[in-house]
C-alpha cells in the first residue's frame, strides 16, 4: 500500500553535503501512524540503520552519523529528508527509505528503491 520514492543521491567530495528526499504516499492516512527510517548498504556489507523519525517527531541516529546527519519531515508528512553534512568516503552506500505503519496492527518494511550516494576523497 505504501509507496516510497527516494531522490537526491549523487557524487560528492569528502566534506561536502547532500540532502536525500523520500516521497511517501499514504503517510498522511489519518487512520494510521508511521515510523520513517533511512538505511544504507555498502558493497560487501549488511544493510544498516541510519536514522528514524516517528509519528510524534522523535528522532534516532546511528552513532556513525550523529552530529552530521539530520532527519526531518515536511509538515504534511508526505516527505522525509536526510540532510547529510561533512560526508566521508565511508558514507558511500545505497540509501533506502523505509516505512513501518500502525493501523491497528503493524505492517513492516515498506522500502523505496534506493538512491546511490558516492563520496570521494
Amino acid at each position: 500500500q505504501v509507496q516510497l520514492v527516494e531522490s537526491g543521491g549523487g557524487s560528492v567530495q569528502a566534506g561536502g553535503s547532500l540532502t536525500l528526499s523520500c516521497a511517501a504516499s499514504g503517510y498522511t492516512d489519518t487512520d494510521c501512524t508511521y515510523d520513517m527510517s533511512w538505511y544504507r548498504q555498502a558493497p560487501g556489507k549488511e544493510r544498516e540503520f541510519v536514522s528514524q523519525i516517528d509519528d510524534d517527531g522523535s528522532t534516532t541516529y546511528a552513532d556513525s552519523v550523529k552530529g552530521r546527519f539530520t532527519i526531518s519531515q515536511a509538515n504534511a508528512k508526505n516527505t522525509v529528508y536526510l540532510q547529510m553534512n561533512s560526508l566521508k568516503p565511508e558514507d558511500t552506500a545505497m540509501y533506502y527509505c523505509k516505512a513501518d505503519r500502525w493501523c491497528g496492527s503493524w505492517e513492516f518494511g515498506f522500502w523505496g528503491q534506493g538512491t546511490q550516494v558516492t563520496v570521494s576523497s
